[in-house]
């Protein structure tokens, strides 16, 4: 009897054109809760006083205190084997990009090469004055936190902001281009631990649907996207699911 997991891997083992949107549900297994969770930022920090780029704008060092708490639960996070079976498929050269949401960097620890950074990433940092940006190396980001002190521009000294893309702020055009011209050339979309309601990245796979792509999602649950647009659902934690997906493409 052939199942799900087993047309799927077919699939992502013959396309030609196979990418990935990612979102909190592959990190959740690393111990990174969903922001809206019971366990999530938004339920100790109200979105409205600390999420919104105005917020930030007013007070900066007031917002940085919930920062704080989402560098530490980032940098105390490791990647886990949902994120490693996306890195194998890269390596594979099966899967040519990964669309994330999310602002952990876990893909890139993984091994990912290819990410696009959908809402930006906690531990790069930049100057909302002179523009100036702080990557990987420029500074350390988990000095920073344990020190609780908001780091400050080393040209024009005021307080950075991470790149994360706040309420109020635009998804960056780099990201949207790229994204966009991913889903058009897709014929597989791996969609995994995102409901896909949030635009503008729930717009990805129906991009990709237009242009016949086939979309396979892998959540706990049953979402939208199930009901009016996935052609398989593997339902489950993606750090079990997807590393059978790759199990099985290995020894086919």
């Amino acid at each position: 009897m052939i199942t799900d997991i087993d047309r799927a891997a077919e699939i992502i083992h013959n396309a030609k054109s196979l990418i990935a949107l990612t979102g909190a549900g592959i990190s959740t297994e690393s111990g990174i809760p969903d922001f809206r969770s019971a366990e999530g930022l938004w339920q100790k920090y109200d979105p409205a006083e600390y999420g919104t780029i105005q917020a930030f704008h007013a007070n900066p060092e007031k917002v940085w205190r919930m920062l704080f708490d989402m560098v530490d639960l980032a940098r105390n996070a490791r990647p886990n084997p949902g994120h490693t079976a996306l890195s194998e498929l890269e390596k594979m050269n099966i899967l040519k990009c990964i669309i994330t949401q999310n602002i952990d960097n876990l893909h890139q620890e993984a091994g990912s090469v290819n990410v696009i950074e959908y809402h930006g990433n906690v531990s790069r940092l930049e100057c909302l004055q002179c523009g100036t940006r702080y990557g990987d190396g420029d500074m350390d980001i988990g000095t920073i936190a344990s020190g609780r002190v908001p780091p400050r521009c080393t040209r024009c000294g005021v307080i950075l902001k991470p790149t994360v893309i706040f309420f109020g702020e635009t998804i960056p055009r780099d990201a949207m281009d790229r994204s966009n011209s991913a889903a058009q050339s897709a014929d597989a979309v791996l969609v995994v631990g995102t409901s896909a309601v949030v635009y503008p990245a729930a717009g990805i796979p129906l991009i990709a649907k237009q242009n016949r792509a086939v979309i396979i999602e892998f959540n706990i649950e049953a979402t939208d996207l199930t009901r009016y647009g996935t052609d398989i659902f593997i339902q489950g934690k993606s750090g079990t699911t997807l590393p059978e997906i790759v199990r099985r493409i290995k020894s086919s």
